[in-house]
């Protein structure tokens, strides 16, 4: 789940610990090792301790237990502003009574800088992001897309070590947000940094990084490429949390190395590849993406009759709502090759997928 301490390890949580009443841990002992360069999002739902994790590394929460490293030197009591980390958030926190130039100048400034290197440092930054013509302008004469900008370049301005992100695109619209995802992922090519992202947003996540580490309950539940995470979910959480998904629940009849077959609570049979199930049995969770399961053909072992619910149409494809074994939410995406799908409301017919694309996995809580 978690990546072990390692040599090249650039930031590192070893053992990491977090408990602001001294009884519930809101992280728990969280091992994570990063190398210089990647870009890590810490994905999950609120409460579930990825904030926690960005604070005690940017020194705003001290952890309870454990030590964070930088470099291989550990921070824990280390102040923030001496750490040389970069931080950009959700509401800017820019200063309104200073020019955009001026809130760039600060960081530099308060280093010891002198004038005419803050200027350079400064101009560079700020052309990075597009923004050079906006030097002499104060935050409250910019667009909220164009405020980010300026936080991201002031997190840039001192070649910092480490940018941290929390939640940084939250207030923009969805085709803002879609445009500043792909801005700071070119961004983060070209420079080289080091960045820890923190959103709940899944498809912010896929986009943008070289890794995921998805939490939940204070513990990390994976920590793989973006497309591990949808291809091969570890368990149900998982499975859930990243992309859409279908689900049957069922009981383990047998198991034969990676497969085994399940009894749905229709009372048929489906086999499936073992991810995170028990022996004979025990009950699973199948999970199996929409677009993995193929409507009409003939009957096979993995094959089952399914009832037209809804169809919406959604240009590139229609999204089809079946009845299969009971659940009124398995979803399929019929890809619109001929401008009209196959299907009327209230039709029966036969949907069939691989063995391998239904992964059998823990039951959800």
């Amino acid at each position: 789940m978690s990546a072990p301490s390692s040599d090249k390890a650039f930031v590192e949580f070893d053992r990491v610990q977090k408990s602001y009443d001294g009884e519930v841990l809101v992280v728990k002992d969280l091992n994570l090792a990063m190398p210089k360069g990647e870009f890590l999002t810490m994905l999950g739902p609120s409460g579930s301790g990825k904030t926690t994790c960005l604070m005690m590394l940017a020194g705003f929460e001290t952890a309870t237990h454990g030590e964070i490293r930088l470099g291989g030197k550990e921070i824990n009591n280390i102040p923030p502003h001496r750490r040389g980390i970069g931080m950009v958030f959700q509401n800017y926190a820019l200063f309104p009574h200073m020019t955009v130039g001026e809130n760039l100048s600060f960081p530099l400034e308060v280093r010891g800088m002198g004038k005419d290197d803050r200027d350079t440092k400064v101009k560079r930054a700020l052309d990075m992001v597009q923004m050079g013509a906006f030097a002499n302008r104060r935050p409250a004469q910019l667009s909220g897309g164009q405020q980010q900008r300026i936080a991201l370049a002031r997190a840039l301005v001192f070649d910092p070590a480490l940018v941290l992100m929390d939640e940084p695109l939250g207030a923009l619209d969805k085709q803002l947000r879609e445009h500043m995802q792909y801005e700071i992922k070119h961004l983060h090519e070209s420079l080289g940094i080091t960045v820890v992202y923190v959103t709940h947003d899944q498809s912010e996540a896929l986009t943008m990084s070289d890794r995921v580490a998805v939490f939940d309950d204070g513990i990390i539940q994976q920590l793989a490429p973006p497309d591990d995470l949808y291809e091969r979910p570890e368990n149900s959480f998982v499975a859930q949390f990243i992309g859409e998904n279908n689900k049957l629940s069922g009981t383990v009849l047998s198991r034969s190395g990676d497969a085994v077959t399940v009894k749905l609570a229709s009372g048929e049979t489906c086999q499936a590849l073992a991810v995170k199930c028990g022996d004979a049995g025990s009950e699973t969770l199948l999970s199996i993406r929409p677009e993995r399961v193929r409507i009409g053909g003939a009957k096979d072992a993995n094959s089952t009759k399914a009832e037209v619910l809804e169809l919406i149409y959604l240009g590139d494809h229609i999204r089809c709502r079946l009845n299969v074994h009971g659940n009124d939410q398995f979803i399929v995406k019929v890809p619109n090759a001929a401008g009209k799908g196959p299907l009327a409301i209230g039709d029966t017919t036969m949907v069939s997928w691989d063995v391998e694309d239904a992964r059998a996995l823990d039951p959800l809580k």
